[in-house]
């Protein structure tokens, strides 16, 4: 039997990279996934690479409360409960902190911070109804410094603090809070900003040799929702090939 059949799960900037990834993976396994992403055209191709009926494309800015909300609130009353809550949706700028434009680090901090509580607020009424689980998108950046990541890092550092946060607050109700934090992985977000070289190097670094993929950290994602991972709550489990362990 599918490990998520008769489940619900939103995940947030699902209309690729790690978050289309997680979204496909929870499909396959028998759960309705909410596609949630600012771009409507990617969503409907994502929503298609699916199982069919599986995925449902809700084009919504995670950093508009009122919008998110509504979104959130209408999957619910179509599929009857929400027990998964993925917040993957990121933005990525990077420049030495002292050339960062404000608008630029606003919207940084509207998406990876603000986004993530406005769901995290809209869900929780849900998932504590269905005793559900939380998976925040957290980043090894949080675990060395990287160069002209301020803003990034700053974000998943506080990703985080609120996991763990999350996790006594809400843990008294059942529901369970965790965070990956995925090393470099190739996908067409992180390539806009890292080229051939640099994707080499880091492969190079870690102990393994290899890269994560993104199906990798989704399989993580997997295991950390279903009942395998019922004791585990307030972590952050890097999927990174031991690059965090042998440093910057």
């Amino acid at each position: 039997m599918p490990k998520l059949a008769g489940r619900t799960a939103f995940v947030t900037g699902a209309a690729g990279g790690l978050g289309l990834a997680i979204a496909r993976r929870f499909a396959e396994e028998g759960a309705i996934v909410a596609l949630v992403d600012l771009d409507a055209e990617r969503l409907k191709t994502a929503v298609a690479s699916l199982p069919l009926g599986k995925g449902v494309a809700l084009a919504c800015d995670v950093t508009d409360r009122t919008a998110l909300k509504s979104a959130l609130d209408a999957f619910c009353a179509q599929y009857g409960a929400l027990n998964i809550l993925v917040n993957n949706a990121v933005r990525f700028y990077y420049a030495p902190l002292v050339d960062m434009p404000e608008a630029e680090i606003d919207r940084m901090l509207s998406v990876g911070i603000k986004g993530t509580l406005w769901s995290l607020q809209a869900a929780t009424p849900y998932l504590i109804e269905s005793r559900g689980c939380v998976i925040n998108l957290s980043s090894v950046a949080v675990s060395f410094s990287i160069r002209n990541a301020a803003v990034y890092t700053s974000i998943k550092g506080a990703i985080d603090a609120l996991t763990r946060q999350q996790a006594v607050e809400l843990g008294a109700h059942g529901v369970r809070v965790n965070a990956i934090a995925p090393g470099p992985v190739d996908t067409p977000g992180a390539s806009s900003v890292i080229d051939a070289q640099g994707w080499e190097t880091r492969r190079a670094r870690t102990p393994l040799k290899r890269l994560a993929s993104a199906e990798e950290v989704a399989a993580a994602a997997l295991f950390l929702v279903s009942g395998e991972a019922a004791s585990i709550t307030g972590v952050t489990l890097k999927i990174d090939a031991g690059i965090t362990v042998v440093g910057p």
